[in-house]
């Protein structure tokens, strides 16, 4: 599946260095293996290195357990193989939310390594999330052995529209303390390898498309429903991002022209209806302190009249949205995500009433409405997915 997320190369410091340098040389040579075994004369070739320095690196990657070398024969002469391990090129996925964030370590198989979600205040800037990104990154790679040179790049999911030609977190971000900030370059800096920045949405849906059951479906909505409401879309098997990356803001589709004014400025927004801050608002009157979307989950699995009330009215919200957006562009299955996850058929039967009811009755009947198996790690896990995307790997 072809990405089209924006991407560059980081710009390591002190360049000159002796450590630095044989760090960019390996990452070269990884990124000519990713592409299958090859002999170490080959690799000096493609890579522009002299012999001596890819048998050196060559050493050191096979002494950490990077690579693994067999002999072998090349135009008749004797020639040693190189190969990554399984663990010799590894993918970081980085989710950031409103209040979490988790982070992932994916093998080139689509295995995954090693992963932890950490909170993070409410309001953080986004200094602080860089900073507890780098912690939990740094924490994983100590505990599962895996060395920072193999990692191939990170991408990141922002809960918020990115702008494609910038890299910067636009207006409309859940994270507004994060508006107006070039993220990519500042992870960029921050990280020293290579960066790829999208949507928490989009990269929903690239994973539901990767690391779920929905490999060969080729047009898919995901929506993600939490602090904020938003969707990610893969049209004819690749995802889409319009004009400058902004879309899937279906969390401010009007649903109520005299509604609640909604933090983009315009009343009514799905969002000031079917947000779990807004479930929570409702649910938390009268109580000592304010509910949290797990216990949205729970009271409503243990049928509590109130809660199923507010779940059922969220999800006929949504259910209209989404026959909107069905209408529009026919998708073949729509995912639903986020913490509201386990609710199961408790959200999704009131959504599918509301997608039947404002759909052409064909493409209601036709559309498959389905909950996210993978969970609160879909972000992270798509992120992953963007990383081995660019460097063209896909899931065998």
């Amino acid at each position: 599946m072809p990405s089209t997320s924006r991407s560059t190369r980081s710009r390591t410091k002190n360049p000159g260095s002796q450590s630095a340098l044989r760090h960019l040389n390996q990452q070269r040579i990884i990124e000519c293996l990713l592409n299958g075994p090859s002999t170490q004369a080959e690799l000096a070739r493609q890579t522009g290195l002299s012999t001596a320095t890819v048998s050196n690196i060559v050493k050191i990657m096979q002494d950490s357990g990077l690579a693994s070398t067999e002999p072998t024969t090349s135009s008749g002469r004797r020639a040693l193989n190189v190969r990554l391990n399984s663990n010799g090129a590894v993918a970081v996925g980085i989710d950031f939310g409103r209040r979490h964030l988790r982070v992932v370590l994916a093998s080139l198989s689509y295995h995954i390594i090693a992963e932890e979600s950490v909170l993070l205040p409410l309001g953080h800037h986004a200094d602080e999330g860089i900073e507890a990104a780098v912690a939990l990154l740094t924490k994983l790679l100590a505990a599962s052995s895996v060395e920072r040179s193999a990692i191939v790049g990170a991408g990141v999911g922002i809960p918020g529209p990115i702008d494609r030609r910038t890299g910067t977190v636009a207006q409309g971000a859940i994270l507004p303390e994060w508006v107006g900030i070039n993220i990519l370059e500042h992870l960029e800096n921050t990280l020293q390898f290579p960066v790829f920045i999208d949507n928490d949405a989009n990269l929903g849906a690239l994973s539901e498309v990767t690391w779920g059951p929905h490999s060969g479906i080729s047009n898919l909505m995901f929506m993600k429903i939490g602090s904020g409401i938003g969707a990610g879309l893969i049209l004819n098997g690749a995802p889409y991002y319009g004009n400058v990356g902004i879309t899937g803001e279906i969390g401010h589709a009007t649903i109520h022209e005299h509604g609640l004014i909604c933090r983009c400025g315009n009343r009514g927004c799905l969002e000031t209806i079917a947000s779990t801050t807004t479930m929570i608002e409702f649910l938390s009157r009268g109580r000592d302190k304010p509910m949290t979307p797990e216990d949205i989950v729970h009271k409503a699995l243990a049928r509590d009249s109130a809660t199923l009330r507010v779940v059922d009215d969220v999800g006929l919200a949504v259910g209209r949205a989404l026959g909107n957006v069905a209408n529009l562009i026919n998708p073949e299955v729509i995912v639903v995500g986020g913490p509201l996850a386990g609710l199961g058929d408790i959200l999704l039967d009131p959504i599918r009433r509301g997608l039947v009811r404002h759909a052409v009755p064909v493409i209601g009947e036709t559309t498959t409405l389905t909950m996210s198996s993978l969970g609160d790690r879909a972000e992270a896990l798509g992120a992953a997915a963007l990383v081995f995307q660019h460097a063209g790997i896909r899931r065998s």
